[in-house]
């Protein structure tokens, strides 16, 4: 007989970078209101510390602020992390940045700034967790990474996001060989790749209602994903009912990148 608990996250202990708004608030939202203990990130601690006290009506939920595009301030926050916890059931991957500059006139620091915090510091977070992920994981529950790349990294865009695009696959990219590598020890590595949210990235576009109603009819479904839409994907992962899937990439996106070709 099935288990009835197969999406239960209760108990579990997860770290979601750049979690004080967008995606990360909603991912964050989402584990804490199913009894996960949430740790948050950002660069700005104000925001962090914030979301953090709202988060903590609902559940509990502990800012952490930090730059992990630093090696600095990336050893500090894992130490912050380590020295509160001997385990790390779920670590969320969220924290981006994105440029956009015409082509011919893309800077350099374009590259170098988004690539560094898409790219390397999520590979660079993950390595530095291996030893609290691999605390609790076992093979029916393995420690869970949730890398979370973009539809832009599957899709050509339109927009010239040049950089964005590129660390986004990237991101896909390097989650299925990070996959490949960790299965063995327990650990599934798997890629969310959101389309349209009320996100920081899109508020230029959505605050425009021509513009959001553009967005909204050439989505096959309609409509901008809702909060409990990739909140409801990373509990997926995060869960029993995820616990056999690795290397993944799944588009929350309403279908644009598959169907509207």
């Amino acid at each position: 007989m099935y288990s009835t608990d197969l999406f239960d996250v209760k108990g579990k202990v997860a770290v979601v970078t750049g979690g004080s708004r967008g995606i990360g608030a909603m991912i964050a939202r989402g584990l804490v209101s199913n009894g996960v203990k949430t740790y948050i990130t950002a660069r700005k601690a104000q925001a962090c510390d914030e979301m953090a006290a709202e988060l903590s009506k609902i559940g509990e939920c502990i800012s952490i602020p930090a730059d992990l595009s630093t090696e600095e301030g990336l050893a500090t926050f894992v130490a912050a992390v380590s020295e509160q916890e001997s385990q790390l059931d779920i670590l969320v991957n969220n924290a981006g940045a994105s440029w956009g500059a015409p082509m011919g006139e893309f800077p350099e620091m374009g590259f170098d700034k988004v690539l560094n915090i898409n790219v390397k510091a999520p590979f660079m977070l993950t390595q530095a967790f291996l030893p609290l992920l691999k605390a609790s994981a076992t093979q029916e529950d393995p420690g869970r990474v949730i890398m979370i790349s973009s539809i832009d990294g599957i899709r050509v865009s339109a927009m010239e996001t040049f950089s964005y695009s590129a660390s986004k696959a990237g991101v896909a990219h390097m989650g299925r060989h990070m996959a490949l590598h960790l299965a063995s020890e327990n650990i599934t590595v798997n890629m969310i790749a959101p389309g349209p949210f009320e996100s920081h990235m899109m508020a230029f576009a959505l605050e425009d209602e021509k513009i959001r109603s553009a967005i909204e009819s050439d989505n096959p479904r309609n409509r901008i994903g809702t909060p409990e839409d990739v909140a409801g994907t990373a509990i997926f992962l995060s869960s029993r009912a995820g616990a056999y899937v690795t290397g993944a990439i799944i588009a929350v996106d309403g279908g644009i990148a598959s169907l509207a070709q």
